[in-house]
């Protein structure tokens, strides 16, 4: 009897104690949003190799947005320099003060160095914008059957609006506000759109064919592309005589695309640029980290000289190489290579990096595909002092719903002036001449093709080259990589 009352007590004790200790054990609350999620404790002792982990991170996260303030910067300064007034910057890049736009009237010129891999398809527009001090408001004529489209752009290099011919958008006023702006749409406003972020790029595009006539033709409704402040809105179509802009003198340049992010600047202004720039759904932990690095090393002179140096590094080793399109997007077929996620990034930060490096403010695919190389069937350089060919099966040019070029890029991704002052082929091209089987031959090379050729030549420099296919409004094929474009042969 005794053992069975002493086991009892024990029991009992058991049970006492466990429902004591459920009483008191409380469940720690899981975080439910980003903002309930403890990130780096500041004074945290951080090694080099860490400082180091985290700020070549930042730089490839944070250069294509701190090439476009830099950019947006560069707009500022050329324009307050030559009278706040809208011009071509070295006669050749339409720029504007912030809050404005100005507009080419026929194709970029082959001098410009301001963008790499522009092209002769389209008359362009630009503009910057600073919608945290006002909203625009744009103005969209009538394009009647011609391909268009307005990129618009956010800090990020997203497109945050689909206005143009592949959207149907209807002729009219439309109005394009900042991430908190709040106010009330005024009447005559056909729609609003959204950007996450204050700044803002635009970049209009016109296609044109390569004729006298095409380019007289379009000059009333470029007139009428103008982008400007919301308290300059009165209901009526304003137009603006491109043609007269003033062209701003540039100093001689090294060569190549304007450097708009360099890394020995980058520690004072990524900061900047991140206060104007929200954290994307799920990037608040990046945001914590960076800044925690930045922080410590605004205290420690050494902490400061490990980062910078690992901007250097990066420039150099994870950014330098995307320039190179075997390093850019993925295969696209035949030795082609294509971006990804194009002004659609979101977190794919290295496909963003690399368009940013290599051709700044793609278009979305839906709107352009973009196809690149920089290589031969077999696998070598493109070099001026050999002669390649690019041909097309009948029927098989690259299947649009817009248009189709092929444009030659020196060694920056440049155009390089030619005799013919003739850069790239394709659906602007009148000219071009099929063989008798119905393909088409492009012919590519420092040295003509011979003179019966030379309507489907586009001149090449006597030094590296690289190729680059732009579809606008691609088919369905296109863009799920049915059709693939043909591979560059070298001729022998």
């Amino acid at each position: 009897m005794k053992t069975v009352y002493t086991q009892t007590l024990i029991a009992t004790a058991l049970i006492g104690a466990l429902a004591f200790t459920t009483v008191q054990a409380q469940q720690v609350l899981l975080p439910k949003t980003a903002a309930e999620v403890p990130g780096p404790a500041s004074g945290t002792i951080m090694t080099k190799a860490y400082v180091q982990t985290v700020g070549r991170m930042a730089y490839l996260w944070g250069y294509a947005l701190v090439n476009s303030h830099n950019r947006r910067a560069g707009f500022e300064l050329v324009t307050g320099k030559n009278g706040g007034v809208p011009g071509l910057n070295g006669g050749t890049i339409p720029m504007a003060p912030v809050g404005y736009n100005a507009m080419l009237t026929d194709y970029i010129k082959p001098e410009q160095t301001f963008v790499a891999c522009p092209n002769q398809d389209v008359a362009y527009g630009a503009g910057y914008f600073a919608l945290d001090k006002e909203p625009a408001v744009f103005q969209v004529p009538d394009f009647g059957d011609r391909f268009w489209v307005y990129a618009l752009y956010d800090a990020r290099t997203d497109e945050f609006a689909e206005i143009g011919k592949p959207y149907g958008t209807k002729p009219g006023f439309y109005l394009m506000v900042g991430p908190n702006w709040q106010g009330e749409v005024p009447a005559g406003i056909t729609a609003m759109v959204r950007s996450s972020t204050e700044l803002v790029f635009v970049a209009p595009r016109v296609f044109k064919d390569d004729t006298a006539e095409d380019t007289k033709a379009v000059q009333s409704v470029l007139g009428q592309i103008m982008f400007y402040p919301l308290s300059q809105f009165d209901g009526k179509m304003k137009t603006t005589d491109w043609s007269k802009l003033p062209h701003f003198p540039v100093p001689a340049g090294p060569g190549g695309e304007t450097k708009w992010v360099v890394p020995e600047q980058f520690f004072d202004q990524l900061p900047g640029v991140m206060k104007l720039v929200p954290p994307l759904p799920g990037e608040e932990a990046l945001y914590a980290w960076i800044h925690s690095v930045f922080a410590a090393a605004a205290k420690d002179p050494a902490t400061k000289t490990a980062l910078v140096e690992s901007f250097v590094a990066a420039d150099q080793e994870l950014i330098a190489p995307l320039f190179q399109w075997k390093h850019n997007g993925r295969s696209a077929g035949n030795g082609w290579v294509s971006p990804v996620n194009n002004a659609q990034w979101g977190t794919d930060y290295l496909n963003r990096s690399g368009t940013a490096k290599s051709n700044m403010y793609d278009n979305k695919p839906d709107e352009t595909k973009y196809i690149y190389r920089d290589y031969d069937s077999r696998g070598r350089q493109l070099n001026g002092k050999n002669n390649y060919t690019v041909t097309f099966a009948k029927g098989q040019t690259p299947p649009v719903k817009g248009f189709w070029s092929l444009t030659l890029y020196n060694e920056h991704h440049l155009f390089h002036p030619n005799k013919l002052n003739r850069y790239s082929l394709g659906t602007k091209s009148k000219s071009l001449q099929y063989n008798p089987d119905g393909s088409l031959t492009l012919y590519f090379g420092a040295k003509s093709p011979g003179k019966n050729r030379e309507t489907n030549w586009v001149p090449a420099p006597r030094g590296k080259f690289s190729l680059y296919i732009r579809a606008y409004w691609s088919e369905k094929a296109i863009l799920d990589g049915t059709w693939m474009p043909p591979d560059v042969e070298k001729v022998k």
